[in-house]
């Protein structure tokens, strides 16, 4: 009698080895997003968003006038972010500071693992890897606990949507308008998005045969209607579009303001080292593109020169739009990644691994905006003379907000306008020594909070009337002696 052997099936065993590689990059992003966290605090807008989630969350309602500041209050002031306003405010009431971090991180993350997935698609995992971290590098400065950088993933998925409705010939799905929709009620930047969209019509219509481009544009014109549309799903309707325009009425201030300043080409960088390295491989490869394509790359290249807050457009979105006519032209092939699935076990264990992580990191970290922008002592000093009227800093405008007391200025640019901030910059600066003399009485102010590198600190110290009784590195603080 024979005795059979049975061979039982084993179950696979897991590896990290499993793990694709635009999930490493996701997680790694958010690693070095978390560990450099206090990095994500260097901006004094972040105390104001998070303020007026927090009203939003009290009062169960959209702000609709200006309520922080004595020299525009009661105006009309719509809060285009406020659904990131909300999400900061909850995230910092769950944990602290380490709460705004730990979620402007996850955005963060969720962007460059979907950008090495998108190129992973088209493209080696040494081309995917090499253009995903350039982006990161690239986008490191203005990668800020701020409304911006939580639609970043959105944008992303915005981009590849539409651009892959234009290589397939067809109109974009429906389903892309509630993307569109969320990106409006997160950040003012919504309206890129449709002006992205236009782009793409155009470059879906030139690759069209010409007896399908009629049909075509019908479909197109159809989506950028519900486009329009989905850019009024807000608790502003269609205001959001008005408020979103006010900040190309800027004018001159634009030049004042670091971000919306032009590239500096100075000093050699890395934004300046990717031009050239583009350019240089473009004329050696010769790459060709298609006129809408042409485009744009060339109005992505003008944005992030006119503004450095339009950097990280030209690096996450300029690698979408070239992805697929490079890899054609070249004939490349996917990364080995383009059609391996997550295994489940990899995502649990990945999951429990990163939360303790995220937990270990957050407990050892003490992370708090600067004090070049918390002014915590000075401001103290401030409250104990019980002022009326505070001529502030600009840099300081969030946190006396996060104080709760009244600013003469803010972040708020669209609220204030061109004319009331370059006149501000002109004073503060001693551009015009009269015009700070004047806004002094005109608006009675009793108390001025500035930094010290701020010129007018030196002329208050010489002006009949006011006393300096407080100084730090970070703050002077004046107040008016009544003589």
């Amino acid at each position: 009698m024979s005795i059979e052997a049975v061979t039982i099936p084993r179950e696979k065993s897991f590896s990290l080895a499993q793990v694709p590689a635009w999930l490493w990059i996701g997680l790694g992003a958010y690693a070095l997003l978390l560990i450099n966290g206090r990095a994500l605090l260097n901006d004094s807008d972040t105390y104001w968003q998070i303020t007026v989630g927090q009203w939003i969350l009290d009062h169960a309602a959209m702000p609709r006038a200006d309520i922080y500041s004595f020299t525009k209050f009661g105006e009309p002031w719509t809060s285009s972010s406020w659904l990131a306003q909300v999400l900061f405010a909850l995230s910092y009431n769950a944990a602290g500071w380490t709460g705004p971090v730990v979620l402007t991180s996850i955005a963060v993350g969720l962007t460059f693992g979907l950008l090495a997935w998108i190129l992973g698609q088209r493209v080696s995992t040494t081309y995917t890897v090499t253009v995903t971290l350039a982006a990161l590098v690239l986008s490191m400065g203005h990668l800020l606990a701020r409304p911006h950088v939580l639609v970043l993933p959105i944008m992303v998925a915005w981009a590849y949507g539409l651009l892959s409705a234009s290589e397939r010939g067809k109109a974009p799905s429906f389903w892309l308008l509630a993307l569109l929709a969320l990106w409006t009620n997160l950040h003012g930047g919504f309206v890129f998005g449709i002006v992205f969209a236009g782009a793409c019509g155009l470059d879906a219509l030139w690759n069209a045969d010409r007896a399908e481009r009629k049909t075509l544009a019908l479909r197109w014109a159809a989506f950028g209607a519900g486009a329009l549309l989905a850019c009024c799903a807000t608790p502003y309707g269609w205001g959001s579009i008005l408020a979103a325009r006010k900040i190309l009425d800027l004018g001159e201030l634009l030049h004042l303001i670091y971000e919306w300043m032009p590239a500096d080409f100075s000093r050699f960088g890395a934004f300046e080292a990717s031009i050239l390295v583009l350019v240089g491989g473009a004329l050696f490869s010769g790459v060709k593109l298609s006129p809408p394509r042409i485009a744009l790359v060339l109005g992505l290249l003008h944005m992030a020169l006119a503004h450095v807050r339009n950097v990280e457009l030209f690096a996450l979105l300029l690698p979408i739009v070239v992805v697929v006519p490079v890899a054609q032209q070249f004939a490349m092939q996917p990364a080995a990644f383009a059609r391996t699935r997550v295994p489940a076990a990899a995502v649990a264990v990945l999951a429990v691994l990163l939360g303790g992580w995220t937990w270990l990191t957050s407990a050892s970290a003490a992370f708090a905006p600067p004090e070049g922008q918390s002014p915590v002592a000075a401001v103290d000093a401030l409250q104990a003379r019980k002022p009326k009227r505070v001529l502030n800093d600009l840099p300081f405008g969030g946190y006396l907000i996060w104080r709760q007391m009244p600013v003469f200025i803010d972040g708020r640019a669209e609220l204030y306008g061109e004319a009331f901030e370059v006149a501000y910059y002109r004073a503060m600066q001693l551009k015009d020594v009269n015009q700070l003399l004047d806004m002094l009485k005109t608006w009675e102010i009793d108390a001025v909070l500035l930094t010290p590198g701020t010129p007018a600190v030196g002329l208050l110290d010489h002006v009949g009337g006011w006393q300096r009784v407080y100084t730090d590195k970070n703050a002077v603080l004046h107040v008016r002696t009544g003589n």
